[in-house]
Formats: structure tokens, C-alpha cells, sequence
């Protein structure tokens, strides 16, 4: 049942790929408005703003001196910003929200991070269909990494339909944004992480802890996406057609084909430009249907994550939890996947 009839208004602090990508997201709804975009930068990442009437804010008055001194018409500051939103979406970079939660809490506005920062800084961690419920009302929550969201997705789906028992899953993890490519990542290289189970395990249990999950992964020298292997073992022994119908259950699972010519990351995402979407954004997990296996009581198959805009769609979601524009999460995501054009079949 919806409990507010009014728009929610909504701040972004940082308008980098997340904070941009939410932006959009939020001009999408009919029961949100944009309070506007505080930021630091006084480039070119901001200058698209002002054709699009969306207000920019100084994180800080410093850096408001050398924002207007770049040519940037500035609204105000943060605290300006903080007066006029319900609720501010939190998309600086890693670290910086933690810092950031000290001034929100002071505000008394509600506020979101994302997966950068630790579980410990809300108290609570957020993929839509798993804990809407529990974030209805809270001061704050985080939205869970672009990975953390695809696995907690997949094995959601698999458990709902009594058939999850253990997971082990290999990601295959991009070096770096793309448009900061030219920047940094690694070439003619792979770099392991470290530890196993690394981080992206246990960041799932932060939102379910029955998950029995433990990953491993390694940054590979490309751009576009990440890809996931999954060998699970399940409750029973099962057709491949009663796998592929828990994973459809999931509005936000979407099955496509190598057989179809999308056998590889780059098609996924030029078809996501074919499609209109913007940012060329695959906001599902795209998990190849015909190269799911089913051998007796073991399942295995493969997933592309696109970390620039999985976790769009749960963002919007959380800051209806947190308003309380809806107590019931299934509402909330039919009306975000119809905004923003989310489907179970690409085409």
C-alpha cells in the first residue's frame, strides 16, 4: 500500500557513473523529484547539467570558488542542497561516503552508499528483492556492489524455488571504468585477488547470511563488464527447465543466448545501445541460457554484470524504502523495471 502521495525529493552527492546513471533514474519516476547534484569537480563532467535544469551544488564552499571560477553556474552548497532533498543518494567515491554519513546524520536527511563502503556504515545492506522490507523507514542504507547485487540476484531466484544448497562462484572482474581507461588499469596482465573467499561472499551474507556463498576473483584487462562462473550445488536433482524457470521468476535476471550471436560482452552491451537504453545500460543480470548445465544435483552457468548500472534500479528502489513511498518491495520494482524499461527477455 502506498503511504505518500507527494514526490520524494532526492539529492546526489557526486555525478561520476553511478551518480549520473541515478540522476537519469530519478528524472524517470513520477513520484520523485531531483533536488539537484552536489559535486567537487569543475570540468566537463559537469557542464551537461545545465542544459538539463538539473541544479549543481559545492560539496564545499572551496571547492565552490573554484567551480564558478571554471565557468559553473552553482546553486549553492551542499548544506543548501541538504535543506531541499528528503533523502540524498550518496555516489562519491569509495571511502568518502563513510565520511559523508557524519554530515547526513546531522542533517537528519535519509541517506544511501553504495558498495564501496562497509556494511557497518548503515547497518544495513539492500538488493530490492531480498531487503526492502527491512529497509522501510530507516535513516539509512547501502546499496549493495554491482557484483554483490548479481549474486545475491542469482541465488535469491535459486532459493525461492527451494533449490539453493551451496554456491561457489569465479568472477572475472574489469580493470577499470572505461572512461578512465586511459588513466590507469593493467595490460598483458591478470591480478588475483588476494583472498579467498574474496570480498564479494561475504558481502552477500551482509544481505542474506543463509547464503552458504564463497568467491574468488581476478581484475582482467578489459573495460566493458564483469563475467561470473557459478558452480552451485543444489537441494535435489532437477531439470535444466525447472533452473531456467526459477531465474525468469526474477524480473531482473534476463536470459539471452551465445547461439543468438551473444556470445560475448561486447555484443551484450552493443545491443543494450540498440535497445535505446542510456548509458548503453544493462541494468539486469544477462545470464547465458544456453550454457547453463545441469549434471543430477549441480548447476553451473555464467552471468555478465554491467557495473556502471546494475545497482540503478535497487538505488531507486532504497530511496522508496527509506521515504516510505511504499511499504511493499514488489510494488516499488514493478514501477522502477516499467520506468526504466527492465525486461526478462532482451528482445
Amino acid at each position: 500500500m502506498t503511504k505518500m502521495t507527494q514526490q520524494v525529493r532526492v539529492a546526489i552527492n557526486g555525478y561520476g557513473v553511478i551518480g549520473k546513471r541515478v540522476a537519469s533514474a530519478v528524472l524517470a519516476q513520477t513520484d520523485m523529484r531531483l533536488a539537484g547534484v552536489a559535486d567537487i569537480a569543475a570540468d566537463w563532467r559537469l557542464r551537461p547539467l545545465e542544459g538539463q535544469g538539473i541544479g549543481l551544488y559545492a560539496a564545499t564552499p572551496d571547492h565552490g570558488a573554484s567551480m564558478r571560477e571554471a565557468g559553473l553556474a552553482i546553486a549553492g552548497t551542499q548544506n543548501d542542497l541538504l535543506a531541499q532533498a528528503d533523502v540524498i543518494v550518496d555516489c562519491t567515491p569509495k571511502r568518502i561516503a563513510a565520511r559523508n554519513a557524519d554530515i547526513y546524520r546531522a542533517s537528519g536527511i535519509k541517506f544511501i552508499v553504495h558498495g564501496g563502503e562497509k556494511h557497518e556504515v548503515t547497518g544495513h545492506s539492500f538488493v530490492a528483492e531480498v531487503s526492502f522490507d527491512s529497509a522501510v523507514g530507516r535513516a539509512a542504507t547501502r546499496v549493495v556492489s554491482c557484483n554483490t547485487t548479481s549474486i545475491v540476484r542469482t541465488l535469491t531466484a535459486l532459493k525461492r524455488a527451494g533449490l539453493l544448497k551451496r554456491a561457489r562462484g569465479t568472477l572475472l572482474r574489469r580493470a577499470t571504468d572505461p572512461w578512465e581507461s586511459h588513466l590507469g588499469g593493467i595490460m598483458n596482465t591478470l591480478v588475483p585477488e588476494p583472498d579467498i573467499p574474496s570480498h564479494q561472499g561475504p558481502d552477500a551474507q551482509s544481505v542474506d547470511p543463509e547464503l552458504d556463498v564463497v568467491t574468488m576473483a581476478v581484475k582482467v584487462p578489459q573495460t566493458l563488464a564483469h563475467l561470473h562462473y557459478w558452480s552451485v550445488q543444489l537441494t535435489r536433482s532437477v531439470s535444466k527447465e525447472e533452473v531456467l524457470s526459477a531465474f525468469r521468476a526474477s524480473s531482473r535476471i534476463a536470459l539471452i543466448r551465445a547461439d543468438d550471436g551473444l556470445g560475448a560482452i561486447n555484443t551484450v552491451k552493443e545491443l543494450m545501445a540498440d535497445l535505446g537504453r542510456p548509458h548503453d545500460n544493462l541494468y539486469e543480470v544477462a545470464l547465458w541460457e544456453d550454457m547453463l548445465e545441469v549434471k543430477g544435483d549441480e548447476l553451473f552457468y555464467a552471468y555478465m554484470v554491467d557495473n556502471q548500472a546494475i545497482v540503478i534500479p535497487d538505488t531507486i528502489d532504497a530511496i522508496r524504502a527509506l521515504s516510505g513511498l511504499t511499504q511493499n518491495g514488489y510494488e516499488s520494482i514493478a514501477q522502477t523495471d516499467k520506468s526504466l524499461g527492465i525486461r526478462t527477455q532482451m528482445y
